[in-house]
């Protein structure tokens, strides 16, 4: 009797599955945090504390998830360097967006506390630089060279 269950193709395809479900869900609590008033939630004009805390666990969770479902699509086989590199990219990507976007809650932002935190310009600016970084890291961590190799040896076969 096989056990299904230690597959390494069902065993990544459910990782894919899982960590495209932690995706989806990061993504709705970071549409969430930053813009309430799409869900029909906005109290405010200013992005404050909540939603700047919502909008970073939410990108924390996409993180996660693209981390977990670029894992899978490894199948266990070995990473290249630049699937490391990315990985790593994906996590430092977080950090800075964290960094800037809470930037004002740790003492480094314009509004330091007792003020009331807001997200100004140039939070925005480094939660973007933050998150271009996380996308950087996921395009390497994509296997995309398994099929640039099937590809070139299937075109040399023809020649």
């Amino acid at each position: 009797m096989s056990d299904i269950g230690s597959s390494p193709t069902t065993s990544s395809a459910l990782r894919q599955r899982l960590g495209t479900f932690i995706i989806v869900l990061g993504a709705l609590l970071f549409f969430l945090g930053a813009d309430p008033g799409f869900f029909g939630l906005d109290r405010s004009s200013v992005i404050g504390f909540v939603q700047i805390t919502v909008f970073t666990f939410g990108l924390g969770l996409i993180c996660l998830g693209g981390y977990y479902a670029l894992d899978a699509l490894w199948n266990g086989g070995q990473k290249s360097i630049a699937a490391e590199i990315g990985a790593r990219l994906v996590g430092t990507g977080y950090v800075i967006s964290l960094a800037t976007g809470m930037a004002d809650l740790f003492g480094l932002g314009t509004r330091p506390l007792p003020s009331l935190p807001f997200f100004g310009y140039w939070q925005a600016r480094g939660v973007l630089i933050g998150e271009m970084v996380v996308v950087i890291g996921f395009l390497l961590m994509m296997p995309y060279w398994r099929q640039v190799y099937r590809w070139l040896r299937n075109l040399r076969k023809t020649n």
